[in-house]
């Protein structure tokens, strides 16, 4: 019953934002403000809504999204003992990541985005009788800090020169006046260090493929609809004040091109199937704040769009595979289900495409569109997005052709119980499938006679680039990237399938492929340059200068008890004696006048 009623909240919620989307199309935002939170000084901050042409999509996708992925969930916890717990925390998510895209300021923003971390914690540590997954959810909501830090340091410098953290206030003063490039500079870097945390960019992505430790809805929900597009929102909304900071525009450029292919080749070598989505999640956010950063601001939120249709349907039929295959996730023990489970089979493979950016596939139109961006800028970042992708394309088929085709490879007992899931999963599965295939419509360019519509809905919230190529060179790019993406199929293909290869156990890898195997060690690296140093210097801090603080309050402690049983000795009763003190104080006072 619990999974009813907080899915059927969500799917209420999704009505609602259908209905506000239809009028906004004839207005350009809905304010409401409820009441006045707190006001200290110059600073008033509302508790007020703002609901334009960029929540309302974003408040679509979440609930449109986490409503299925909701539903979905009804048959795969079915029979956990935290069913109805699950669900609070679900529904919890949603709430705050909703607050954190309709806040009319920034600070009720930083609510939402605190919010969806402490329900990031909850649910990737939901089953916490395992350490492991424990120490996952400890992970992500520790390195989340770091960037919540500097992105509230980021709102403190906002306020110190904007004298406001309402959005209105501050990009209607940034049109007209901004203070010394080197300051907003600042400000827009501390920003994107919190979107770092939250998006899961170089140097803060790790906690994000170990949020696997959570069940499989939670992966989808985090990866597709929620927390990680948070940064990119953050961004997008902010978009006013990056366009004023060139050199952030630039480093955040770079960190996402960086993060992209980063990523991508770690995802070469992975054989947990929920790792490989999760690695390739890095890398499509790295993708998007690749687009940001040459300014393309709308092609990098379409592609969060899409990427929420096609990445929720992966995670999603990846959970369901681990269902029919009872829990086994190592991919190198499955092979052969295609014909058994034929529904996950054909939703899988949707979901391949799109993310492989073929036409007419959703993927297709947003990468496309943050190629092209590229390519403006210079042929050279266009290669490097392009070669990102060709990684990407190779992984996603890598998994799909090892557990699809092939001999099955897991135990006997496995094998006779792989079954198709229910009708509460499947139906999420087709539904997003069939976003994975359309969703693209929403921004059909001019090239096949499309009138760009997300682009013309957002005109009046994102500063869009001037368009420099011509048809004839989007063709050209076009054409080059099926090709190359055709070709790397065709090499996977021939590897997985026709020669049969498995890939190898972790004894038998060597070299490079070892290096990505083990995710380049950054882990290590980490713990190792900042986890382990730290532990000993607070166990140092702890032994020497907590004990001799300790010492100092207890023996204040001590003395001040000494002392007060001295004291107490001179209270006897006795009138004549306090008569005799007190003449002797009087003495004494008189004889400090007189000095």
């Amino acid at each position: 019953m619990a999974g009813i009623h907080a899915s059927g909240w969500i799917v209420i919620s999704f009505i609602l934002s259908v209905v506000l989307f239809g009028r906004l199309r004839t207005q350009e935002s809905i304010e409401t403000e409820l009441f006045t939170w707190f006001s200290v000084g110059n600073l008033n901050i509302p508790f007020a809504f703002l609901v334009d042409h960029l929540s309302i999509i974003m408040m679509m996708v979440i609930t449109g999204v986490g409503g299925l992925i909701h539903i979905y969930s009804i048959g795969y916890m079915h029979g956990d003992e935290g069913f109805n717990r699950f669900f609070a925390y679900l529904n919890l998510f949603v709430f705050f990541m909703l607050m954190l895209v309709m806040a009319d300021n920034y600070v009720l923003m930083f609510v939402g985005w605190e919010g969806v971390g402490l329900c990031s914690y909850l649910l990737i540590g939901f089953w916490f009788k395992n350490q492991d997954y424990n120490k996952a959810a400890n992970k992500a909501f520790i390195m989340n800090r770091i960037g919540d830090l500097a992105m509230l340091i980021g709102l403190f410098m906002l306020f110190q020169y904007f004298g406001s953290l309402r959005y209105e206030e501050v990009f209607s003063t940034a049109a007209t006046w901004v203070p010394d490039t080197q300051t907003i500079t600042i400000i827009t870097l501390l920003l994107f260090i919190g979107a770092c945390g939250k998006s899961a960019q170089i140097p803060l992505y790790t906690w994000l493929p170990d949020a696997m430790a959570g069940p499989t809805p939670v992966s989808a929900l985090i990866h597709a609809a929620t927390m990680v597009t948070a940064g990119i929102y953050m961004i997008v909304r902010s978009n006013v004040l990056y366009a004023l900071a060139p050199f952030t525009l630039d480093i955040v450029m770079v960190v996402g091109l960086a993060t992209a292919i980063f990523a991508a080749t770690i995802g070469l070598k992975q054989n947990d199937i929920k790792k490989v989505l999760a690695y390739s999640t890095v890398s499509q956010l790295g993708l998007m704040f690749f687009a940001l950063g040459l300014g393309a601001y709308q092609a990098g939120f379409f592609h969060l769009i899409t990427h929420a249709f096609f990445k929720a349907l992966l995670f999603l039929a990846a959970g369901s595979v681990i269902h029919g295959l009872s829990g086994e996730q190592d991919i190198r023990k499955m092979g052969g289900i295609r014909n058994k489970m034929k529904i996950t089979h054909a939703v899988f493979l949707i979901g391949t495409l799109a993310i492989a950016a073929l036409p007419p596939f959703s993927g297709f139109f947003s990468k496309d569109s943050i190629l092209l961006a590229a390519y403006e800028r210079s042929p050279l970042l266009w290669a490097l997005g392009m070669g990102a992708s060709l990684v990407t394309v190779f992984y996603m088929f890598r998994l799909y052709f090892v557990v699809f085709y092939g001999e099955g490879r897991m135990t006997d007992h496995v094998k006779s119980h792989i079954h198709e899931s229910p009708g509460v999963i499947t139906f999420p599965l087709i539904a997003l499938g069939v976003l994975a295939i359309i969703g693209g419509a929403i921004n059909l360019p001019h090239l096949i006679h499309g009138n760009t519509a997300l682009d013309h809905f957002l005109e009046n919230i994102l500063h869009l680039p001037e368009t420099e190529a011509n048809a004839a060179t989007e063709i050209g790019l076009i054409v080059t990237s099926v090709i190359l993406i055709l070709a790397v199929i065709f090499i996977v293909r021939n590897k997985y399938i026709s020669k049969q290869q498995v890939p190898e156990t972790d004894a038998e890898l060597k070299g490079f492929g070892k290096i990505l195997n083990a995710k380049y060690y950054v882990d290590e690296l980490y713990d190792n340059m900042i986890a382990k140093p730290l532990h000993r210097l607070s166990t140092a801090f702890s032994k020497n200068i907590e004990s001799l603080i300790d010492g100092i309050v207890d023996g204040s402690g001590v003395l001040l008890n000494y002392f007060s049983g001295q004291m107490k000795v001179i209270q006897n009763g006795y009138i004549g004696y306090y008569l005799f003190a007190m003449a002797l104080g009087v003495g004494g006072i008189l004889i400090l006048i007189l000095m």
